[in-house]
């Protein structure tokens, strides 16, 4: 029975499922028309409110910021002393048990300090893994590797409680909540230990019998060889200078520590001030200047940020389209000040109250995520109807922000599009790996939808 549930979700897919740049394009479309007919305004008004600088140009900063996240939490992984680190690791695993729960434990931990990061070291484990334990199912080990990116907007790389920290505008209204009412509030560290403790063996539940499981052909894991240079002439002594290397090194990790030390010192914050401190820049900042480090090389860090680069199309592509979309949502007719954000935004006050609204956000975040497979994107998407309804209820900001966030984390176990950098990596397809995430997808659902009753409840 349950076989035939999960190949029925994957064919599904297969059959059904288009480029993520499709869903943003038709996306764009039922937008339009819907703000057309519920607002009253005019083709052209609209048209205006999409194409301009506030709508389709409106996400440049954070398009970037976004990109940056991936392509520097891929390029630190790449690392070879991160992969020397991910082996040591691996060396924990000696039977099929111990492969399923050590994959997802590290995978879940790499994930909540940064996706990019994340998705490559989980597969990258996940190979490893499979070196020690050959008898384990290999399709089953890369999808617990892929499963800790359920974590991922929870943790120190969220872009949605990252942008509030710093203060988010959406229309004439800022909305803002440090990192301590939202990822480091007590319920979103409970809800993120329970998935850290309990999924690794849910995971392993699954794991078919030794004469059904599908295993690796050993020489399809043969250690890939680094990258060897030749330096010979002044250019490459200049791109392999440990001196331009380390004086660059100093200048970044000095900015981060006099960017902590005016935190908690100068504005007399104290130590407890260094979780609101945390926002996009800094976080990226940090990880690049990690990943310098790591690599120990410059030359060999501009071809890992080269390698990785190819990962962040989709975002560059598709972010202006949801920076449209947002401003379609968000324009309001001249006359009657009413937006489609507006009318959404009430339709969600009137079927909610301050304990129900942000399980009901974490659902539809979840159904928004299959036609915005972006964090970014979906904030663009669901910010403008969800805080201004949020804020009518009585909701905090990090609340009602958090509740997005999971939502759209939540439904990339059965959305293919972030996968593809760990599939790669592993060399399977996603119908490979989609059957046991279905099982993630419902685990993690419950857990969620306890969690935000109980943050209701209890905080």
């Amino acid at each position: 029975m349950f076989k035939k549930f999960t190949n029925g979700c994957v064919n599904v897919v297969n059959r059904w499922l288009p480029d993520p740049f499709l869903f943003a394009i038709i996306l764009t479309i039922v937008v339009f028309f819907a703000a057309m007919i519920g607002t009253a305004q005019t083709p052209m008004q609209l048209v205006n409110s999409w194409g301009n600088s506030a709508g389709f140009w409106g996400l440049l900063s954070f398009s970037m910021q976004m990109a940056l996240v991936l392509v520097l939490g891929s390029a630190m992984a790449s690392a070879s002393v991160v992969k020397k680190g991910l082996a040591k690791i691996a060396t924990l695993a000696h039977d099929n048990k111990s492969a399923i729960l050590v994959t997802t434990f590290a995978s879940v931990i790499c994930c909540w300090l940064n996706w990019g990061f994340g998705l490559i070291a989980g597969a990258l484990l996940a190979k490893e893994v499979a070196r020690r334990v050959p008898t384990v199912d290999y399709r089953l080990l890369i999808a617990s590797a892929y499963s800790g990116f359920v974590i991922w907007h929870a943790g120190l790389s969220g872009s949605i409680p990252l942008t509030l920290s710093g203060g988010y505008t959406i229309g004439e209204v800022t909305y803002e909540a440090g990192t301590n009412l939202t990822l480091f509030h007590p319920m979103n560290l409970i809800m993120c230990g329970v998935i850290l403790i309990l999924m690794p063996f849910v995971n392993y539940a699954m794991h078919p019998e030794q004469d059904k499981a599908v295993v690796i052909d050993p020489t399809l894991l043969a250690v890939d060889k680094e990258k060897e240079y030749k330096i010979e002439t002044p250019a490459e002594k200049m791109e392999h200078s440990k001196i331009l290397w380390g004086v660059i090194l100093v200048m970044g990790f000095a900015y981060i520590g006099y960017y902590f030390y005016e935190v908690v010192v100068v504005k007399a914050g104290g130590i407890g001030a260094i979780p609101n401190a945390l926002n996009l820049n800094i976080v990226n900042f940090i990880f690049l200047f990690l990943g310098v480090l790591f690599h120990g090389d410059l030359r060999k860090y501009v071809d890992a940020i080269g390698e990785a680069a190819g990962g962040a199309a989709g975002i560059l592509l598709q972010f202006p389209f949801y920076a449209g979309i947002m401003g379609l949502m968000t324009a309001a007719n001249p006359e009657t000040g009413l937006s489609l954000a507006k009318i959404v935004s009430n339709f969600f006050v009137s079927v909610s109250t301050s304990t129900t609204f942000p399980m009901l956000t974490f659902l539809s975040a979840g159904i928004v995520n299959f036609f915005v497979p972006s964090g970014g994107g979906q904030w663009a998407v669901q910010g403008p109807i969800v805080m201004p309804a949020a804020a009518e209820l009585g909701v905090e900001a990090g609340r009602a922000a958090m509740a997005i966030a999971w939502g759209d984390q939540w439904t990339n176990m059965i959305q293919p599009f972030w996968a593809l950098p760990a599939l790669g990596v592993a060399g399977l397809s996603a119908k490979d790996i989609m059957g046991y995430l279905v099982i993630v997808l419902l685990f993690t659902g419950v857990v969620a939808c306890g969690g935000f009753l109980a943050w209701a409840a209890f905080f």
